[in-house]
């Protein structure tokens, strides 16, 4: 059991970028990557609200379909309770990959896992977190070249690092140059003690007291319109559990955790609905959740059999050999379920 670590002594420090962290790493996340879609990234933000789905991509071939197809949905959405998920990393795009690094490592106490520039393909991408990606949720930083800033915009909400004092924890983010936007206090309508802090792309992260966990990435927070709806998406499509469900009628929002795990141990999905709020502006910064399976075929068809929309088909990724799938909420979010053994190659 641990608590935040927070690596650095107060006062003002400069520091570049760890280069022995970079040395030596194993091969890159391929999935990682589709937030590297350069030229695509420059078109106008995605906008969030009810949408008609998506036309489904033709199945892989007969024969896989097969192997994979369920005698029911009730067994299909039986299979994705079972399955071995956990989430593995958040993925969003930054403007200058080093000052982000150098924010986390320093004010947050992140540790660089691994970093990988992409010439050919023009851009950077960065893991860094609390522990190892074989055992702890991470954060992949993509900075594609020559894009400075991404709009963060509205509907994407804030990212969650749990701490023994958030007070302390607040007090050494002030003092490295971090801007906090909400002092410690509690949450509105509840105890928990709380801060929010901005990073330099302005996304928002939420330092929250909690005591030993031994997860302290523990939260992504994304908004929707439709809250019943996507909790009954994330616990049929996705396999998720519903943790917790809180609704505060003074401030009018309600929240729901989803995960695959107890709250106090493992990374969860915060799903908010904000009264009477139905439309959201995206963005262009913040791309998806990678999540880890046991297969990528029959999360695909899991997914379709629950009204999902795949967007891309379940198989190997050109070039590496990982299989993925990916996938899109009702709201429109974007998950990539990835295949536990080709996962845990690509960290060798």
């Amino acid at each position: 059991m641990r608590a935040l670590p927070m690596a650095v002594s107060r006062g003002a420090v400069a520091c570049a970028t760890p280069a022995a962290a970079a040395a030596a790493l194993p091969r890159r996340s391929m999935l990682l990557s589709t937030a590297a879609a350069g030229a695509a990234l420059q078109s106008d933000p995605i906008r969030l609200m009810s949408t008609p789905k998506l036309k489904l991509r033709a199945s892989a071939g007969a024969a896989q379909a097969a192997a994979t197809s369920f005698s029911s949905n009730d067994e299909a959405f039986a299979w994705a309770k079972k399955d071995n998920r956990r989430l593995l990393h958040v993925v969003y795009r930054v403007g200058d990959i080093d000052r982000t690094i150098k924010f986390y490592t320093e004010c947050l106490g992140m540790k660089l896992l691994r970093k990988r520039d992409i010439p050919e393909e023009k851009y950077t991408n960065a893991f860094l977190g609390y522990g190892p990606e074989e055992t702890n949720f991470a954060i992949e930083l993509t900075y594609n070249y020559g894009v400075d800033s991404y709009d963060v915009g509205a509907g994407f909400g804030h990212f969650g690092i749990a701490t023994d004092d958030v007070g302390k924890t607040v007090e050494l983010i002030r003092a490295k140059g971090g801007k906090v936007t909400r002092e410690p206090g509690p949450v509105k309508g509840g105890k928990t003690v709380i801060a929010f802090i901005e990073d330099p792309d302005g996304y928002k992260f939420e330092i929250l007291e909690r005591p030993g966990t031994p997860e302290p990435l523990c939260q992504v927070m994304l908004r929707v319109d439709d809250l019943d709806r996507a909790i009954s998406f994330y616990e049929k499509a996705c396999g998720m559990k519903l943790l917790r469900k809180r609704d505060n009628p003074e401030y009018k929002y309600t929240v729901a955790m989803m995960g695959y795990g107890p709250e106090d141990q493992n990374a969860v999905l915060e799903l908010t609905y904000n009264y009477g709020v139905t439309e959201y502006d995206k963005g262009n910064a913040y791309a998806q959740i990678a999540i880890g399976t046991d297969d990528v075929y029959k999360t695909a068809e899991v997914v379709k059999l629950s009204g999902g929309q795949v967007i891309r088909e379940a198989g190997p990724l050109p070039g590496l050999g990982t299989k993925i799938t990916a996938i899109l909420d009702p709201d429109g979010w974007k998950s990539v379920f990835v295949d536990n053994i080709d996962f845990a190659k690509e960290l060798e």
